[in-house]
């Protein structure tokens, strides 16, 4: 590490030492990356205090910075290679925003003196390449800007919403003098209208049937207790957001009433019976599937509390509180008055699934739910089972559950690699489909170096059954590549260092699923299920 001298009052150094002095001080402990030349400066000399933690591809590196972010509610700090690393990492760049996961991300860059010589590895407009899928992007025009603006980098991941932000470095900076930045304190909270906060409590006083839709935002905010005393309070029934991708309400709960679908009129004919409807922490609503939205026409009241400005700017009627959510949630609870209405029927429990051969995916579901520990955490990429394991698998509430909120595969397996991280003391499952598996496979061997907490169960019906699904919703037929015969998940876990098994009988599936999740490090269980094909949607739109 460079030595630091004093210059006219003022503490200099090199670029380097400036950018560690600030990750030390945001309290960033991890760097993922996956080198390449135009970094090599950066990682010289690397400091005993910050852990490289190495990813294999681009794109497992911005999943597993993801998770870790998540897991730890800081900003991840990623180090990409050039364009070319950049290209790789998109995808799971535009998760991270979907997913509004905070993260700094910085990408190698020639050498200032032959950028107009468009040499080698050089990326063309650097900043801009990552749009629109950052929050903020620069490359600085002075080696000395560098360290200001990984700090602004950092203070806009973290600003509600979050987000991925992304600095383009030149390889011959980072041993350029550079002022020492002191770090900042910048609030993160955002107070909410209390006049609109007291309207909508008013109309949960007059309300008859109100009912709370929860998104990913009360999750992410550590507000699920919160939300339960309201929720309580209020006597109203709790369904989840489409596509939630966080568990900001324990499913187990009397006042849990479902999970949402992605289509305008199943959605419409779930909220029907709720005169009043406020949605927590998510849009209103996210569709995946064309149809007519009767939640917007037939005279139910809608509210909606979110920290996303974009989100309450979109909604198409209704009232909008922008707020962050522990500052709005105890603002309503403060207002909310006492009610007589009665309590939410209970939703009812679903009947335990019967084993059999080949193994249906509904009592893979009831088996996990009965062998996972208390404290695990869930990390989901397996789009075609997703309404089997809400019926059969019931989340906790705070930090239990994760997934993407993109839709674009390849997320679970790095995330989890991410989260056991950042949670090295509870056990992470991957539960994941073996479509979804093949995108970032190689995070298993991160887990596996670092022996992590982390067992992985694929779901395999050999190929893609949520396209299955969609093409028989669509009425479409002869859809080629949808079918993934002969891969061995086994043979690769073990080739990257993880131990694994492959079940394919239901009586031997507890006792594999038990081994999984007891192995001290990195576990793969491979479970062959019926290919029988969900339906996502129903036969309507």
């Amino acid at each position: 590490m460079a030595k630091q001298k004093k210059t006219g009052g003022n503490t200099t150094g090199t670029v380097k030492a400036a950018t560690f002095a600030l990750l030390r001080g945001f309290g960033i402990t991890k760097v993922f990356g996956n080198p390449g030349s135009t970094e090599l400066p950066f990682m010289s000399d690397w400091p005993d205090d910050i852990d490289y933690v190495l990813g294999l591809q681009e794109a497992s590196v911005i999943g597993m910075a993801d998770g870790y972010a998540q897991a730890t509610r800081n900003a991840a700090f990623v180090n990409l290679h050039a364009a070319a690393g950049t290209g790789h990492a998109l995808g799971a760049i535009f998760t991270a925003y979907r997913n509004q996961t905070p993260m700094v991300i910085t990408a190698g860059q020639q050498a200032r003196s032959i950028l107009p010589l468009q040499p080698f590895l050089y990326a063309e407009r650097a900043a801009e390449f990552p749009h629109p899928y950052v929050k903020w992007s620069n490359e600085p025009a002075r080696a000395a800007d560098v360290p200001a603006a990984i700090a602004r980098a950092y203070y806009t991941a973290m600003q509600p919403p979050c987000g991925p932000t992304f600095v383009s470095i030149p390889i011959d900076d980072w041993d350029q003098p550079a002022e020492m930045l002191a770090v900042r304190e910048v609030s993160r909270e955002l107070g909410p209208d209390l006049a609109a906060v007291g309207t909508l409590a008013a109309a949960l006083e007059q309300s008859e049937s109100p009912a709370f839709v929860v998104g990913p935002e009360v999750d992410k905010a550590a507000a699920v207790d919160l939300m339960i005393r309201v929720a309580e309070r209020a006597r109203a029934a709790v369904w989840v957001s489409p596509f939630s991708h966080r568990c900001s309400f324990p499913e187990n709960h009397p006042q849990f009433a479902g999970f949402l679908h992605a289509s305008p009129a199943q959605l419409s004919d779930a909220l029907r019976a709720h005169d009043l409807v406020v949605v927590i922490g998510a849009p209103v609503f996210t569709f995946h599937v064309e149809g007519h939205a009767d939640i917007f026409h037939n005279g139910t009241a809608l509210f909606q509390i979110t920290a996303d400005p974009a989100a309450a700017a979109v909604a198409p009627r209704g009232t909008s509180i922008v707020a962050t959510l522990k500052p709005a949630l105890n603002a309503l609870l403060d207002l909310m008055s006492e009610t007589k209405r009665p309590m939410p029927p209970a939703r009812a429990a679903a009947d335990a699934p019967s084993p059999a051969d080949p193994i249906p995916a509904a009592y893979l579901m009831h088996a996990l739910a009965q062998t996972m520990p208390p404290d695990a955490a869930l990390v989901e990429e397996v789009p075609s089972h997703r309404p089997i394991m809400q019926k059969h698998l019931p989340m906790r509430g705070q930090d239990s559950f994760y997934t993407m909120a993109s839709g674009g595969l390849g997320y679970a397996m790095p995330a989890s690699v991410g989260i056991a991280l950042g949670r090295p003391k509870q056990r992470t499952v991957c539960l994941i489909g073996d479509g979804s598996a093949m995108y970032s496979f190689q995070a298993l061997w991160t887990a596996a170096q670092r022996k992590l907490p982390l067992t992985v169960v694929v779901v395999n019906n050999a190929g893609y059954g949520a396209m299955r699904s969609f093409s028989q919703v669509m009425q479409v037929r002869n859809v080629p590549g949808l079918e993934l015969p002969g891969i061995d998940f086994v043979a690769i876990a073990r080739g990257l260092g993880a131990s694994a098994e492959r079940v394919e009988q239901a009586t031997d599936l507890v006792a594999a699923l038990r081994r999984g999740l007891a192995h001290q490090g990195t576990h793969l269980v491979e479970v062959i299920v019926d290919s029988t094909v969900p339906m996502l949607y129903g036969k309507k739109h």
